[in-house]
């Protein structure tokens, strides 16, 4: 799916400058949830084939680090390209940008192992392995 596409989308359909919890990118859907009431509750989006759905019910009590727009820097056909060497066997389920302190951004992969376990891969934005964590 489409990271900055659903980020333009919800830009376009919110106004500029959004701040973002999160973003998750995976085969059919990309997740967007938006930061809202100084972050304190977030407003989650799906953008599917290129389209933006209407958001869906508000959640309350959320908390974390935001991000802006212009925070998510990435090379698109690197950010996965060592997992995909180092794992070949493995299948890359979803590709996550989280907010990180500062308004920086961390890039998370969501690996599948060969024998079913679960990866949680931070990446760099050009794709060299930062962490390997199981989830």
């Amino acid at each position: 799916s489409d990271i900055l596409g659903a980020v333009d989308a919800v830009e376009a359909e919110r106004g500029a400058g959004q701040a973002y919890f999160e973003v998750t990118a995976a085969a059919l859907v990309t997740n967007v949830f938006v930061a809202v009431d100084d972050a304190t509750a977030a407003v989650p989006y799906a953008f599917i084939d290129g389209e933006l759905l209407a958001p869906e019910a508000r959640l309350d009590g959320a908390s974390g680090f935001t991000f802006s727009a212009d925070a998510i820097e990435f090379d698109a056909d690197a950010v996965l390209s060592q997992v995909a060497d180092e794992l070949p066997d493995a299948t890359i389920e979803s590709l996550s940008v989280e907010g990180g302190d500062g308004g920086i951004v961390r890039y998370v992969a969501l690996v599948r192992s060969d024998v079913g376990g679960l990866l949680e891969v931070t990446v760099g934005a050009d794709g060299a392995v930062l962490a390997v964590d199981p989830r």
